[in-house]
């Protein structure tokens, strides 16, 4: 192991990311608050204020993912469709096996310059989570509650909210409804061969009704389906405390692009539809552990700076105060004042653990693992 390498796994430096983020994050939740009344005034400004504000802090874990641990990505995609990547709103259509999919996810809209505006179907409880949650209140995001007869009409209508956007954006969709397990995974077979559909290795039955709800909803707005794969070489199976150590990984992404018109109307074709893409997806996964690689030509988007100039701004504005007062508290030689600093440290750096804690696998949602036959429609 390296020096560099030594110093990133050091529970120090974790400390110090971890301050800077939730600090800013709570400062950039601030003023989002102060956009509300800009939305009387004008709806589109406001919304374009809260692009670059969100931007500040999604770019942020983004800027660990490409720059702190060096992550790589290739994409694997046709050329003819590459140059139409960020100058169209599209529904992204990802896999949901990796601790951080969400945050290849983010990378993928970063490097064509739609990370500020990205959307997800993300699930209530998310709403409620410091920085992040609060940030997707402002964002638009389309929260549901897994509850197909309460979702239907308030994601329909959030859906709706978004045809006036004024910014091109992608709208990231994980049509299995939760993160890949070996439970989930069997539980969803058996609703499979109960419903004489083919059986997926290496995905989960997609979910059709939210699926086709937002295809119906953003029809004449969003232009196509992104059909995107992921997959890590070596075997590996990262995870968000990996890159804050600062392992490096290297991502495969398979992306082709569907016009949106190619894509059945009447429900119960598009679930068809649906379920024929995800036995695509799962083929191309086959693929993928067989040869080490996906179909089609690969590129390597470049990294944009901007992730890495904000990260190093909020660094620059926030360890200079953080300096002062550890200087103060120092030559203070208050035990009481020392002590009560280091419980406050602890207590933020347990909360980051905690939001990262969210996108750990044992500890996802338990949504899929029910032995019952689930309604997957």
């Amino acid at each position: 192991m390296g020096l560099l390498q030594l110093l990133k796994s050091q529970f120090l430096c974790h400390l110090v990311m971890c301050y800077v983020f939730l600090v800013s994050g709570v400062i950039i939740n601030l003023l989002q608050l102060c956009t509300l009344p800009l939305w009387l005034v004008s709806k589109q400004l406001a919304r374009r204020v809260n692009i670059r504000l969100s931007y500040c802090i999604s770019s942020q874990m983004v800027a660990a993912l490409e720059w702190w641990s060096g992550t790589e990505c290739t994409l694997y995609t046709d050329p003819k469709s590459y140059p139409l990547y960020g100058k169209e709103n599209a529904i992204v259509v990802l896999n949901h096996m990796y601790e951080i999919d969400f945050l290849c996810g983010w990378t993928f809209c970063e490097r064509f310059g739609v990370l500020g505006s990205s959307k997800v179907l993300a699930k209530k409880e998310l709403a409620y989570v410091p920085v992040i949650g609060w940030m997707w209140y402002f964002m638009e995001i389309v929260f549901c509650k897994r509850k197909w007869e309460e979702d239907r009409r308030t994601v329909a209508q959030s859906l709706q909210n978004l045809r006036d956007y004024p910014e091109n954006y992608w709208f990231l969709l994980y049509c299995e409804g939760t993160r890949f397990t070996p439970k989930k995974h069997q539980v969803s077979m058996q609703v499979a061969e109960s419903k004489g559909l083919p059986q997926l290795k290496y995905h989960l039955l997609p979910r059709t009704k939210g699926f086709w709800v937002t295809v119906q909803n953003l029809r004449g707005t969003a232009m196509a389906v992104y059909d995107s794969t992921l997959n890590f070489r070596d075997n590996e199976a990262p995870t968000l405390l990996g890159i804050l150590n600062g392992k490096k990984y290297h991502a495969d992404l398979y992306v082709r692009r569907i016009p949106l018109e190619l894509i059945p109307e009447d429900e119960a074709e598009c679930a068809a539809w649906l379920h024929k893409l995800y036995q695509e997806k799962d083929g191309f996964q086959e693929h993928y552990t067989q040869t080490g690689r996906f179909p089609g030509t690969t590129v390597s988007p470049p990294r944009r700076p901007w992730s890495l100039i904000n990260w190093l701004f909020w660094f620059c504005l926030l360890l200079y105060p953080l300096g002062l007062l550890l200087a103060q508290l120092i030559g203070s030689g208050s035990m009481l004042t020392i002590a009560a600093s280091v419980a406050l440290c602890s207590a933020a750096s347990l909360g980051f653990r905690w939001m990262i804690g969210q996108t750990e696998i044992d500890k996802g949602s338990s949504y899929g693992n029910k032995e019952a036959p689930l309604n997957i429609n």
